[in-house]
């Protein structure tokens, strides 16, 4: 029998056939453990316990100790709140020129406005950037090309997570479009620079969603059915095998440019915006000790970034328990994120579906 609500039932769920869901926060189907197999109450709070002892062990990885990096510039997409807002407050306190590359500009000014409060002198400049468009790609990428020569740091931070089901105006379902084929084309619009550029780097944002996502190459549009949670766990699968696959082409073309991935772990940010309200009023006193705050969630992205110790295709995020909170560091993947074949066949179609074919 199970125990566990409806609600919380029906979310990890493919419209209620009862498929196994990809991809939402693994807090959804610990929570749900726990709920159904009613566990006992001493085993659920020494696990808690625990949990918060691992990660109250002291960060190795400190951005403070990164030296200035005067001269660099970085575009960070969707920087304007959370966990791409305060990546981009720590790279301008690193005097690094920092593009916010944001769908809403009002936002985004005030964003700009809060890092500028905060890291004194940082060059900060908002551009218009709306993911979910592939036009909206071209124009911002042309317009920062006609502006600037180089690019030291893209990070493809930006998403959305488990909205209804909708389309972009290019026919993708929404997480697909905003999360991963936009991403495809910024990148390789942006790549001849990037790679002119020594020593740069591009950081693609995962999930540990990508866990239970898998590519549906016959349903990537969602035409057939959707899955909220399915729809975003393939997008962020999609973003690792894309970084993998970028790397693997860098590689064989002897670029000095590398290709990495990162995961926040858990992160109480607007990404959520869509989870059921009940689930934080019902939860939030067991979900502190599995989150922790967007400033914590963005290290493994600047560790991504910043640190000497990173070589192509690696893929960071917190060492705490389950990958949740705590330190960031070198992780693994689930090994279909590995998957040659999958990635190269997803490369292809990503070139068909975007209009763009990469040059290196």
């Amino acid at each position: 029998m199970t125990f566990a609500p409806l609600w919380l039932r029906k979310l990890n769920t493919n419209n209620g056939k009862g498929q196994t869901p990809a991809g939402f926060p693994s807090l959804v189907f610990n929570l749900q453990t726990i709920v159904c197999n009613k566990l006992p109450v001493r085993f659920v709070l020494l696990t808690l316990i625990y949990i918060h002892l691992a990660n109250s062990i002291q960060i190795m990885f400190d951005i403070n100790n990164i030296p200035s990096q005067k001269g660099r510039i970085a575009i960070i997409t969707g920087s304007n709140t959370g966990l791409g807002f305060e990546t981009a407050l720590e790279l301008a306190k690193k005097d690094i020129t920092v593009i916010m590359a944001c769908r809403d500009l009002e936002k985004a000014s005030k964003a700009k406005n809060v890092i500028l409060s905060q890291a004194a002198g940082a060059n900060v400049e908002v551009m218009e950037l709306d993911l979910s468009k592939l036009s909206s790609v071209r124009a911002f990428a042309d317009a920062y090309l006609k502006k600037y020569t180089t690019l030291d740091l893209l990070i493809n931070n930006a998403g959305i997570m488990i909205p209804p089901f909708s389309k972009t105006e290019d026919g993708f379902e929404s997480q697909m479009g905003a999360n991963y084929f936009g991403h495809f084309l910024l990148t390789g619009l942006l790549l001849k620079t990037i790679m002119q550029t020594p020593h740069s780097r591009i950081v693609t944002l995962s999930s540990k969603a990508h866990e239970r996502g898998r590519i549906d190459f016959g349903n990537l549009h969602a035409e057939k059915s959707y899955s909220r949670m399915g729809a975003y766990g393939q997008s962020k699968l999609a973003c690792l095998l894309f970084a993998q696959e970028l790397q693997r082409r860098l590689a064989v073309h002897q670029s000095g440019t590398i290709a990495v991935s990162a995961h926040p772990g858990v992160s109480n940010t607007e990404l959520g915006r869509y989870i059921p309200k009940l689930f934080y009023t019902v939860f939030m006193p067991v979900f502190s000790f599995f989150t922790h705050p967007p400033k914590d969630g963005a290290l493994p992205t600047l560790m991504a970034a910043l640190d000497e110790d990173v070589k192509g295709g690696d893929y960071f995020g917190p060492t705490g328990f389950n990958g949740m909170k705590g330190k960031p560091g070198k992780v693994k993947a689930l090994p279909h994120a590995y998957d040659k074949e999958v990635a190269k066949k997803l490369w292809e179609v990503s070139e068909k579906l975007t209009g763009y074919t990469y040059t290196f």
